[in-house]
């Protein structure tokens, strides 16, 4: 345990420590760089005493109207391209668990090697009858975790969801136990406009929030009809051979939220790989009867979603050379595009070990100053 803690502790004297403040000026000129792009994998390099094997990080660039695949020079662990390096990303950070929980921005590719920055968090507390081993996403309420009033959200499998002020000299882990059985599978995000964390049930029957105020013990929960596609009896006897999840995401230039619900098929004529079969998009406030109903829509606009291990976020595709109307995604063997107008997918099929969409820094930047602004 001694070595394990030693290398923890020199892994953080090669990195600015975040209370110096100098990273802030440094790492904003670099970040302002910062493309749209997802984490392809690590070219192996070398190897140091530190991080034991290192490669160079490569990237899909998804600035520009096309995408390439091009290796940068700043390197990385090679254990964060491990299926199990990583235990989920948000705003282009990345926690992992090799020397317990640490928040990392390694694979933020607008960050500097020289300038990286990191975040040595508490041992996760296991709660009676929980798990802190598998995860099943992270979310962030600010795009830093320097900032002040930020605060991380690490979502388990099952009953535990724990928050933690990630700037605060005495952090600790503010641990919850979640009695609805419907969120013990959901992902978490942070709303902007609600200011607080929320989660869809299993189904998408209700949405629950919670936060470190009123919402700590007892969360919100807003109980609301989903309205379906009318379907025949065949499309829905399909739709039942598929698994699905549901997620939350939050047009911060729109102020709108939407619920993704997706559906997974295994492909037994591809050695049984589980693909994206169909994805349906919900917003809130279609119905003029009751503005708070999600309604089942093929038009969200000039926006298109991104859906990765990360937590998930939403743009203007205009301002960002994308496709509108469009959800674009990407797990650990399967990368595409979802064009709700056609209902149609265009993917292709690799290892992606690191599956995280990073933001551009336009994002970032805006979540730090007023949602309204935001790209």
């Amino acid at each position: 345990m001694s070595s394990l803690l030693l290398s923890r502790l020199s892994r953080l004297c090669l990195r600015k420590p975040p209370e110096l403040g100098v990273r802030h000026l440094v790492g904003a000129r670099f970040l302002s760089e910062t493309p749209l792009c997802h984490i392809y994998g690590a070219e192996h390099c070398g190897e140091n005493w530190v991080d034991g094997d290192i490669g160079r990080l490569m990237i899909t660039d998804f600035s520009g109207p096309s995408c390439w695949t091009r290796v940068l020079e700043k390197t990385v662990p090679m254990y964060m391209m491990a299926e199990t390096g990583t235990m989920g990303a948000s705003h282009g950070w990345v926690l992992t668990s090799k020397y317990g929980p640490y928040l990392s921005d390694d694979l933020n590719p607008g960050v500097s090697e020289s300038d990286f920055s990191g975040i040595v968090l508490p041992d996760f507390e296991t709660l009676p009858h929980c798990q802190t081993e598998l995860v099943t996403n992270v979310a962030m309420s600010s795009s830093s975790p320097d900032d002040e009033d930020c605060i991380l959200a690490v979502k388990f499998v099952g009953p535990q969801l724990s928050l933690c002020r990630p700037a605060e000299k005495n952090k600790k882990w503010v641990n919850i136990r979640i009695e609805d059985p419907a969120f013990f599978n959901s992902r978490v995000m942070y709303t902007k406009r609600d200011k607080k964390f929320a989660m869809p049930a299993y189904g998408g029957t209700h949405v629950g929030y919670w936060d470190l105020g009123e919402n700590l013990e007892k969360p919100k929960l807003c109980r609301r009809g989903l309205y379906t596609p009318q379907l025949l009896q065949s499309e829905w006897e399909e739709l039942d051979l598929c698994c699905t999840v549901e997620e939350l995401v939050e047009s911060r230039s729109t102020q709108e939220m939407f619920m993704i619900k997706r559906f997974r098929k295994r492909n037994n004529n591809k050695g049984g790989r589980m693909e994206e079969h169909q994805i349906w998009v919900f917003k809130q406030g279609l119905n003029r009867c009751n503005p708070l109903q999600w309604c089942y829509t093929t038009d969200i606009g000039d926006l298109c979603i991104f859906l990765s291990k990360s937590e998930p976020f939403c743009l203007k595709a205009s301002s960002h050379q994308k496709c509108q109307n469009s959800i674009y995604f990407i797990d650990k063997s399967e990368r595409g595009i979802f064009t709700l107008g056609g209902k149609c997918k265009t993917s292709n099929f690799s290892n992606f070990t690191a599956p995280y969409f990073i933001p551009p820094q336009s994002y970032l930047n805006a979540n730090r100053s007023n949602p309204s602004n935001s790209p």
